[in-house]
């Protein structure tokens, strides 16, 4: 079987198209929705709260989006995706510096603590998840893991460096701003 450079049928050897920038900006701004999980409605929220901070438009929209409650949830390691982190929260299942926290849109802050609620704790999934915690080395640098404890820690604001996928928040900008 011989590999050819272009898609089958006949169609398949005209020149492919880049797209049009317009194409460009919707894939990027729809990757990074679905990265995160969110609807168009509170995509749009975020980038307009973003839009009014000062600094980068696009840097300040990924730290609005890493800075929510599930992803914070999901980057400390108790659970193994966004989707997970997400329903974790929505079952009560964390606390926000002690106090009960079930929606995943909320948005933490530097000196906020994350922590298992107690009586969760003896649940048999957080009981096998311990021994992962305790191996985790890949948190990133502005979060702080205590796994003895089950208790996650904001301790700077996320940058763009730690998103960890290839994602160019200013296309989202440019889509936005026509």
């Amino acid at each position: 079987m011989t590999r050819r450079p272009y898609a089958p049928g006949m169609h398949g050897k005209t020149p492919s198209r880049g797209g049009s920038e317009f194409g460009r900006q919707l894939a990027m701004k729809q990757k990074i929705k679905r990265l995160y999980g969110v609807f168009e409605r509170q995509f749009r929220h975020h980038f307009e709260e973003a839009s009014k901070l000062p600094g980068i438009t696009g840097d300040q929209l990924l730290s609005r989006l890493e800075r929510r409650l599930d992803n914070a949830v999901y980057r400390l390691g108790f659970a193994a995706s966004r989707a997970q982190a997400r329903q974790l929260v929505s079952h009560k299942m964390f606390e926000v510096n002690g106090k009960r926290l079930n929606v995943p849109s909320a948005e933490v802050n530097v000196g906020d603590v994350i922590s298992l609620k107690a009586s969760k704790q003896g649940k048999m999934y957080f009981k096998n998840l311990e021994e992962t915690l305790k191996n985790k080395k890949d948190v990133p640098h502005w979060l702080e893991l205590d796994a003895d404890k089950g208790i996650g820690k904001i301790v700077a604001l996320p940058t763009r460096d730690d998103i960890g996928v290839n994602v160019d928040p200013q296309m989202v900008v440019e889509y936005y701003s026509k």
